[in-house]
């Protein structure tokens, strides 16, 4: 439907009767009140974006395909298929008969409490109006809905009998009415009223089938609840030339043949649907937990992330793998962080998702671009634990990104990679709070069913395309004939998301053991002492907020940070616990992490302690720290190895030339020159107690060090660099922006003031205006007067106090019509009580186009 085109359910009339049932949607939304159209426009808001100008306006936007296409996505699986019940009934279908068409001839008693419902939410929705006697779904959504070859019906239905012989010649239908026993009629149409009425009445088409053969009958139980079409041969079996000469098989063309809708309605009494759903599937528990396990083991969980993320950030302190060309991780780069980590791939993707949905993880922006850690990172390092844990999940929960669909492939064929473009989904959001909101409907320590949670998912958003009929097949007369099969289950992307929620959950702490945990709980805002799913999301704190509440709740769970180690003999020490900031950093310096767990094992080695005295440490500052920190004497072999360590440190000196090395022990430099492995380092000697090398200082304190050497680099006065444990990091960076899934839902502010901004335009529009004594010409809708009998009658209007319709055009060149009730005019300009925008206002007078009184009983 073009912008400019109006159809009968957007047109408006010149006078609408006060009480009469509305002829148009227009009309519907006329008859609402302010609260019913704030129920409109709050179910979709893309009908806001900008505000109609009246109701006509948004009637017609409201039957625009891409509208009705995005509320038909919106709607349970209960009201939508009592959409599609409509768009196969008649139009307009009184009450009973939609009720008839989903219950069906035996009834059914949970559909009759749940169908009003459904009724009303598609009126809400404008997807239909018009009273109980005349129910008609809007036109665009009865073009998706409706059967027809090209987009089969959802219901399996075909077309009706009416339009199966749209193209038939006269004779031919005369010949199917005569061999189904009906009299000859005058013309094709009261021959095709025939038909239709010997197949709805049940009498007579119970006895036109109990002359058909079990073959035959075989064939209408293969099409009768979907596909309808099916091919055939040009010599048809008798069965199928039994059916098609009664008409309960009507050609669509030489090698098609279709059943009637009439026909498959009775075949199966009556029901539109093979399994209507009026209740939405409950989602059950499997398992009952003590809520103190649950939330014992979701702090468990919680505490592992905060490791996880801070073990996989501090191994990119220097710098992390490079940025691919497209954007994203290589393959290689994920492998080897999932194997850092020791997990799966798919894990590790979420773990970097993780990250650069909270802003901790960015690219550098640089001309080589690597990833590495953000300042934030620092930041976030100085929370309490529990402060980190709630600036993870608030991120996740609101995020678009995907990490699910790491691996897979976009719509060109190439992989996705992780941190990479092409991973929002606009659902992911609302799909992950609807899962944690369905796992807060069990009791407290009760462990969802992840079947019960996906089927309620997809009841509540039923998958495009799911309930559709397979394809056509041909109908057969013999054994091998295959049926139509039923629907077929899709692993659509909500479902998919679902999964992928449940898991994430899961490893982030929000759930534990698949229960909801109390802090996730406090994130969302629901009750703590018994499950609750709240339905009013204007409601809702800020997220921020409910995130403090969650860490609140969280931080008397995770475990208490100690102050001290364990120091053994074997040259490791064992924190009993998570260490305090300035002992981790410090211990991540000397020792390197050998095992983690309840417990983490720090392993001395010559490699970290030279690192701890790179960074400015001295032997007995390694000492003194041990000694403060330790629950256990210091051991001996420790203490050899650090003073052995310390005793070789800076012996040899490096410095930039390229670069040397310098040594008072001229032995030492022999012994290096007479090392084979130093021949990629180009040594040579230029004195006694100096090596030249063509190599710079870096690479050359390596290849050193990989000899058994500790040198230490030297600044160009001479002096020992010390090399601190500062870590690179990227420029400021803002976490990513989620992808909105269409526009934002309004507030109460907004709708308010949209609903009265249509209602003054509608009067506007719908205003009775008194006929004028010359004809006014009309440009596109305003009036036309000239500019003389547009100062006289708005000084008229002025003095009498009366209200008067204008046409004006702004600044900018938009056109609008408004009623006014002038109070001054002066100056050029008439200033009056503006009733389209409630509110007084001041126009100039040479942008009026015109003006014209109002009638009577308007005013």
């Amino acid at each position: 439907m073009g912008i400019g085109e109006l159809d009968r359910e957007a047109h408006v009339p010149e006078v609408t009767s006060v009480g009469a049932a509305p002829r148009t949607l227009a009309e519907a939304l006329r008859a609402r009140g302010d609260e019913g159209l704030a129920a409109l426009l709050r179910a979709r808001p893309d009908l806001l974006n900008p505000v109609p100008n009246d109701l006509t306006q948004l009637a017609t936007r409201a039957g625009t395909r891409g509208s009705v296409v995005r509320a038909l996505d919106r709607l349970d699986r209960f009201a939508l298929q009592t959409a599609e019940a409509l768009a196969v009934a008649p139009d307009p279908a009184p009450y009973p008969v939609l009720l008839a068409l989903l219950t069906g001839d035996e009834g059914d008693p949970a559909i009759e409490a749940a169908l009003p419902g459904a009724v009303a939410l598609l009126r809400e929705q404008a997807l239909v109006w018009g009273e109980d006697d005349r129910l008609r779904l809007v036109r665009t959504a009865r073009e998706l809905l409706a059967p027809s070859p090209q987009h089969p019906s959802p219901t399996g239905l075909g077309p009706t009998v009416a339009e199966a012989t749209a193209g038939m010649s006269p004779g031919r239908v005369q010949e199917i009415i005569a061999t189904a026993g009906l009299p000859a009629t005058h013309d094709p149409v009261s021959a095709v009223a025939a038909l239709t009425e010997l197949f709805t009445d049940r009498a007579r088409m119970g006895a036109l089938l109990d002359e058909a053969s079990p073959e035959a009958l075989s064939v209408l139980d293969r099409l009768v609840w979907g596909p309808p079409y099916g091919e055939v041969t040009a010599n048809p079996a008798p069965p199928v030339r039994w059916l098609r000469d009664r008409g309960l098989l009507l050609p669509v063309s030489a090698r098609t043949m279709v059943l009637p809708r009439e026909v498959a309605l009775h075949l199966r009494g009556g029901r539109a649907h093979r399994a209507p759903e009026p209740v939405a599937p409950v989602v059950e528990a499997v398992r009952d937990y003590r809520p103190q396990v649950v939330d014992s083991a979701a702090a468990g969980q919680a505490y592992a992330t905060l490791a996880t993320v801070e073990e996989l950030l501090k191994s990119w302190d220097q710098g992390g793998p490079q940025v691919l060309r497209a954007g994203g991780m290589s393959v290689r780069d994920l492998k080897r962080t999932a194997v850092a980590l020791d997990v799966t791939e798919q894990v590790a993707a979420f773990w970097l998702e993780l990250c650069f949905g909270a802003g901790l993880l960015a690219s550098d922006g640089e001309a080589d671009e690597r990833y590495a850690p953000t300042p934030a990172y620092d930041d976030w390092l100085d929370l309490p634990p529990a402060e980190r844990w709630a600036r993870l999940v608030a991120p996740w929960l609101t995020a678009t990104r995907t990490p699910g669909l790491v691996g897979g492939q976009d719509a060109k064929g190439r992989t996705l990679a992780v941190l990479g473009p092409d991973l929002d989904r606009a659902a992911a959001p609302e799909v992950r709070h609807r899962v944690l909101e369905l796992l807060a409907t069990l009791p407290p320590g009760a462990a969802a069913d992840p079947g019960t949670v996906f089927a309620r998912l997809r009841w509540e958003r039923p998958p495009r395309g799911a309930a559709q009929p397979a394809p056509p097949r041909a109908p057969q007369a013999t054994a091998d004939t295959d049926g139509a099969t039923g629907p077929e289950v899709h692993d659509d992307l909500r479902s998919r998301l679902a999964r992928w929620t449940l898991a994430e959950a899961e490893l982030l702490g929000i759930t534990g053991r698949g229960a909801l945990a109390s802090p996730a709980r406090a994130l969302l805002n629901l009750p703590l002492a018994e499950a609750a799913t709240p339905t009013d999301h204007g409601g809702r704190v800020e997220l921020s907020v409910a995130a403090g509440r969650a860490a609140t709740l969280l931080a008397p769970l995770l475990p208490e940070a100690v102050d001290h180690v364990l120091l053994q003999a074997d040259l490791t020490a064992v924190a009993p616990g998570p260490l305090r900031r300035p002992l981790a950093d410090a211990l991540a310096v000397l020792a390197d992490v050998e095992s983690k767990g309840g417990a983490t094992v720090y392993r001395f080695t010559p490699g970290s302690v030279r690192r701890a005295l790179d960074s400015g440490r001295s032997a007995s500052d390694l000492h003194d720290f041990l000694a403060a920190h330790s629950r256990t004497p210091v051991p001996q072999p420790l203490a050899y190895l650090i003073d052995d360590v310390a005793r070789r440190h800076g012996h040899l000196r490096i410095g930039a030339a390229s670069a040397y090395v310098r040594c008072d022990d001229d032995t030492v430099l022999g012994e290096i020159l007479a090392d084979r492995r130093s021949a990629a380092l180009g040594l040579r000697r230029l004195a006694p107690t100096v090596l030249a090398a063509q190599t710079d200082p870096a690479s050359l304190l390596d290849g050193l060090r990989s000899m058994g050497y500790a040198p230490a680099a030297e600044s160009a006065e001479g002096d020992v660099l010390v090399t601190r444990a500062d870590a690179y990091r990227t420029p400021a960076r803002t976490a990513p922006v989620p992808v909105p899934d269409g526009p934002p839902v309004p507030d109460t502010t907004l709708l308010g003031a949209a609903v009265k901004a249509i209602r003054a335009g509608d009067r506007a529009a719908t205003a009775v205006r008194k006929e004028p004594a010359a004809p006014v010409a009309s440009a596109g809708g305003l009036p036309r007067t000239s500019a003389a009998e547009t100062l006289a009658t708005v000084q008229a209007a002025a003095m009498t106090g009366s209200a008067v319709w204008i046409g004006y055009v702004n600044a900018e060149g938009a056109a609008s019509q408004r009623v006014i009730a002038p109070v001054r005019v002066e100056g050029g300009f008439v200033t009056g009580y503006d009733h389209t925008a409630d509110e007084v206002r001041t126009y100039p007078l040479h942008r009026i186009t015109g003006v014209a009184e109002l009638a009577d009983d308007q005013v």
